[in-house]
Parts: structure tokens; sequence; C-alpha cells
């Protein structure tokens, strides 16, 4: 069973000889603008093997010189991945951490003994796994004294030697640890309150909506990068513009990360994903002669009409050559040319028949004509992606008649808050009696349910029965809207994966059970299209694992007859959209679909101003679908093509054969 297919997709879009070149020389001329150095690799696994294996090759440095190895270890969970595989070569190879002193890189301020800390998270995932001496354990002192805890804290570490190793991950702020923005290259360990976005990083370790830890206190930059190696991890979508910031950017307080622009030894290790936008990556033709495919073409027009604030087919030979795309000219002869090409290719895109339209020439679009009418499945990671992401072209895959298949993978029972839960509880216990199901057992577990709501605690897992509950509401909420859009009631699919049940905003592994749920429905529907939610912004999260299972699916049925024929469309999340130049369809959606579509969001009632993670984004889910569907509008009309009020994306996945 594969189950990291969702890591291909950038691969099928990137030549890797700009993430990974040959030699030295190549990989000078493609960095050029990097001013730290930073390997790239495929995935997350990849990178973290590489980090946990130069961080043991220090560790059997510093044994054979006989001193200990002093390492600052941060937290989040980037790192975890790293911890991972130290204990793993610790349980398969015996490798020792005895000889290691490990200093927490930052605590909570005011933690005391069963409150959360950032010490129990190093805990959980390395310390306790392996054979350190609990005694060369350090965490930041907390308390009245904490200025003073502060400076015993630097001294604690300069009378070990200094530091060996600091493993960090990357804010999306370009924060290291708690060093916010306006964080100096100067500072020590200190106090420090936490932003929006670290108080969100905590909710997201600790599996917990509760943002009352509002400081810490934190090893300062000067600490952390006068280590004699610094590795910083930086893994998916969401840090790329951070990765970016600190890379190739100014050295500035703004973004903390970029202060490793002045020190030797340290190094940025990144997946592909975090690596994108990167100029090697994302405008190779800057730095190096390129290997240029229709894609890689085609996003360089839309840079340079972003440069010069001109439609495609204004374009000149003179804005080719004074931007660095000459050899576009040399393989095209003129920009006219090359226009053209791009200009169809985008037009081409646009289709307001996302199933096909049926008895037409369809060379130029996007989906085939038939089978009409083609058996289509919508897999949605919770139960409103579908509708929040593609609401307007599920709406039309209806009413042009295909046979539309919608599948929750998940319950999404965590995103119900207790205040919706319960107006349900209070509900069936008014009309019990008048309805005649006021049977003791439901009296029971209506009453367990009120009173593990009054009893619960932060972070406290929901009972079953409130679970339970919680996933009822979201399905009803599901089959609502799928009843205003057209879908057939048996047409809806609550396939609850295995991997999301465990209660806690963690989840599990991808596992076989789940992958086998998925192909089932495959196997029964066998259907000509499918469209999946291709996030790739968090590779741990749960649109990732969802994404992971029906590729995993669809590895093991690639080869049946059908699916030969079936084209997979991927769709993107309430909060990012597909790149221009990666769109291979684009469904036009009118003003009245547009509102259809808000209506239909509407209908998951649960998840608008009361849902428990809704996050930075103050826009309720409608409202930011909306935003970016006009958006990706008003970019294909600068770039001189049709006017449309809103437009929904999507990029073609290949199955790796």
């Amino acid at each position: 069973m594969k189950t990291n297919l969702s890591s291909q997709i950038k691969l099928d879009r990137v030549p890797k000889r700009y993430y990974a070149p040959d030699n030295v020389i190549e990989l000078t001329a493609l960095s050029r603008f990097e001013k730290v150095f930073t390997e790239v690799f495929e995935s997350a696994e990849g990178g973290a093997a590489h980090v946990a294996k130069k961080i043991a090759a220090i560790i059997e440095k510093c044994n054979s010189e006989n001193r200990k190895c002093v390492m600052a270890l941060g937290w989040g969970l980037g790192t975890h991945s790293v911890y991972n595989e130290l204990v793993e070569m610790h349980k398969a190879n015996g490798f020792s951490f005895a000889n290691t002193v490990i200093f927490n890189v930052s605590d909570f301020y005011s933690a005391v003994e069963g409150e959360k800390s950032t010490l129990s998270v190093l805990k959980e995932n390395f310390i306790d796994k392996v054979d350190i001496n609990p005694e060369n354990v350090f965490t930041p002192k907390t308390g009245d004294n904490v200025f003073e805890y502060c400076k015993q804290y630097e001294e604690t570490i300069a009378k070990f030697g200094g530091l060996d190793i600091t493993l960090l991950e990357l804010g999306q702020a370009g924060a290291l640890s708690f060093n916010e923005p306006g964080s100096q290259l100067s500072s020590t360990t200190r106090l420090m309150l936490l932003s929006n976005e670290s108080q969100n990083l905590v909710s997201r370790v600790f599996q917990t909506n509760d943002k009352r830890i509002t400081s810490a206190i934190t090893m300062g930059v000067s600490t952390l990068l006068n280590a004699k190696e610094t590795f910083v991890v930086a893994w998916g979508e969401e840090v790329a513009s951070s990765l970016k910031n600190a890379v190739e950017g100014a050295v500035s307080d703004a973004v903390p990360a970029s202060f490793l622009q002045t020190v030797k030894r340290a190094r940025f290790v990144v997946d592909l994903a975090a690596a994108e936008k990167l100029t090697r990556i994302s405008k190779p033709w800057l730095v190096s002669s390129c290997e240029w495919n229709d894609q890689l073409i085609r996003r360089a027009i839309v840079w340079l009409c972003n440069e010069t604030n001109k439609p495609i087919l204004k374009l000149t030979n003179k804005d080719y050559n004074d931007h660095g795309l000459s050899e576009l000219l040399a393989l095209y002869k003129s920009a006219y040319e090359v226009n053209i090409k791009i200009f169809n290719d985008l037009q081409h895109t646009i289709t307001g028949w996302p199933g096909g339209k049926p008895d037409t020439d369809d060379t130029y679009r996007p989906e085939r004509a038939k089978p009409y009418p083609k058996k289509v499945i919508v897999f949605s990671p919770h139960p409103d992606d579908d509708v929040i992401s593609m609401g307007g072209t599920l709406q039309r895959l209806v009413n042009q008649k295909h046979n539309v298949h919608v599948a929750y993978e998940t319950s999404g029972n965590i995103a119900v808050g207790d205040e919706d839960m319960m107006r349900y509880v209070l509900l069936m216990n008014s009309i019990a009696e008048e309805f005649e199901f006021a049977t003791p057992g439901i009296k029971e577990r209506l009453d367990a349910i009120t009173a593990a709501v009054a009893a619960k605690k932060d972070g406290d897992i929901d009972i079953p029965e409130a679970r339970y509950m919680k996933g009822m509401i979201r399905r009803a909420e599901a089959r609502t809207a799928c009843s205003y859009v057209g879908v057939k009631p048996e047409n809806v699919h609550f396939l609850a994966l295995p991997f999301y049940e465990t209660g806690t905003i963690k989840k599990g592994t991808l596992g076989r059970a789940d992958v086998d749920i998925v192909k089932k429905l495959l196997l029964d529907v066998k259907p000509d299209q499918m469209f999946v939610a291709g996030d790739l912004a968090d590779p741990h999260g749960t649109h990732r694992v969802c994404l992971d299972a029906v590729l995993a699916a669809i590895d093991e049925v690639k080869d049946e007859e059908w699916m030969k024929n079936c084209k997979v469309w991927m769709y993107r999340g309430a909060w990012a959209e597909w790149d221009i130049d990666y769109i291979e369809m684009a469904v036009p959606i009118s003003p009245e679909e547009l509102r259809q579509k808000r209506n239909s969001i509407l209908k998951h009632q649960s998840q608008m101003e009361n849902a428990p993670f809704l996050g930075n984004d103050e826009r309720l889910f409608w409202q930011r679908a909306e935003d970016r569907n006009k958006a990706t509008a008003e970019l294909y009309s600068k770039l001189g093509l049709a006017s449309y009020e809103a437009i929904e994306a999507f990029v073609e996945y290949h199955p790796i054969r």
C-alpha cells in the first residue's frame, strides 16, 4: 500500500534538476538568490531522515571527542518527524543518546506540574523513548524571579560549553520558536508575549482550542544561532512564503528566521511543497536555462504579465528580453507566437461543462464529451469541503444530468462546538414525550452528554455519545446541502475513515482499513470522473491524509478497465487556490450560481460563527470561498481573457505508473 502519493504531485510538475541538481556548479547557479544553505527533499519524510542522520553523526563525533553533545530542541509539529527517525535509530540499531544534554528551547510562562508544557511534548515524542539521562534534560524555569531564571539558563548552557546542535521548525511568520517578528539578533533567553500565530500553534500541538496561554520563556535568536550546527525544518505549502522571505529576503527582525543568513553553520531542510516559492523552483528562468514545457511557459508568461502590468496579447519582444525570457523568443521566434500559444492554452481551460459537453468536439476541452452522462464521485475530506471548494461545479454537474456521488471521508465531529450540540440535546429532551421516544436509555444518554459538557475541561476528549451526536449533526447538514444541490440521497456516502476517529485534533496515521473503504466505493461505483481535495499545505493534516487515502486506492485499481478512462481532478480548499500555471480546468460561476453556492455552504450551520477551528481568518467559510473564486476570475480577466463573476479551478491528477 502506497501511503504518501500526494508528495508526488509536486514532482510531477517540478524537474528534479531544480531542487536536487547533479553537481555543485549547477546548484550554485540555481541557488544564487539563496542566502542560507537550503536542502530541498521530495517529501517531509525524506528531509526528516536526512536531518536525523546529520544529528546522529554530530553525536558520534562528540562521543569520539570524549564529550557530551549539547542540543537545543524545538517542540513544534515539524520537528516530530525528525524525532521519530531518531527514535527508530535507537530502537533498530541501538543508537545511544546517553551522552547527550537536552535544552528545551522554550516553555510556557507559569507552567506548573500537570499543566501544558512544551517539555511534555518533547518527552512524549523523543526523550522518554530513548536513553537520555533525565539529569541531562533542562527546561526554562518559570516563576516570579523569571529574569534571574533566564540568566541562569544561559549560564547553564555556557557551563556545558555551548550548543552543538539547534533543531527548530520554521514558523509561518518566519518565527524561530517563540522569537516573534521584532526579535533582535542579539536576543538571549527571555520572556515573550505570544502572537496569534504562536497561540494557534499551541492549539494544534496540544489539540485544544484554548488560547489562555499568552506568554512563554524562549531562548533568544543569539542563543539559538550560536550553536555549532543549526537545523531549521520546513514542511508544506503554508510556510512557503516565510521560507522565501527568510532565505532570499533581506535580514530583518520582521522575519527572525532571516537571521540565519548571519551565521555560517546554519541550514534549512525543507520539502518541495515548502520550497515552491524559492526562485529556483518558482522562476527558474531567472537563475538557469530552463527545461521548457507548456506549464513552465505559462507560469513565465503569467509572471511577465504581472511584472509589466499587461495582458498576454500586449506583451512585446522587448518585454521578454528585458525580463530574462529571451530563450522563449529563440524557441518561438517572436513574442506574438508565444502570446497566442499561452492565450489559447488558458482559454481552453475555461469550460461551463465540467463533466464534458455531450455531442461536441472535445479536442480543446479539459473534459471528454463521452461517456454522457458520467458517473462522478466528489470526495470531501470533511462534510462541507465539497460545497465550500467546488459548490458551483457540483451544482453544474447535477444540473447537467450526471450521476453525481458525494463521499464524505471523515465525520468532522470535532469541529462541532458543544453549544451547537446542546441545542439538539435540549430539543430531543423537549420533544421526547410528545414523539414517544422518551425511553430510559435515551434519557440516560442525553443526561450523560449534558453532565459531560458541564464537567468538561480544556483538552478533554468528548465522551462517545457526544462524538456520535456531533457526527450526526455534520451528517444531517451534509445531507441537507446535498439535497439543496440536487444530489440523490442514495448517492451520499459517509465513509467515516478510521484514522480520524481519535476524538482529538491529533489524528491517527493512514492505514489499510482507510484505503479499503475508499477502494470499495470506487469498485462499487466505477466512476468516469473523480474530484478530490488537493490541499498540500499541512503534510500531516486531515486533508492531506484524506488525499493520500484516495490516491492509494486509485493506485490499487488503476489497471481496472474502467479506471483507464477515468479522469481525476483536484480542487483546493477555502484558504488557497491553484496557481494559474497549474490550472487545467476553470469553471466559471455566474452571480446567481455564486449565491446558490453560498446558500449550500450556509446549510452547514454548525460551521458558521461557532465552529471551533475557524483559524486566524475572521471571514466565514462562504466569504473565504467567494473571495477566492472572485480573485481567480479577476486574474483571468487581467490576463486578457473573458471576465466572469467567479471561477472554480482544478488540476488533473495522473496516477503514478
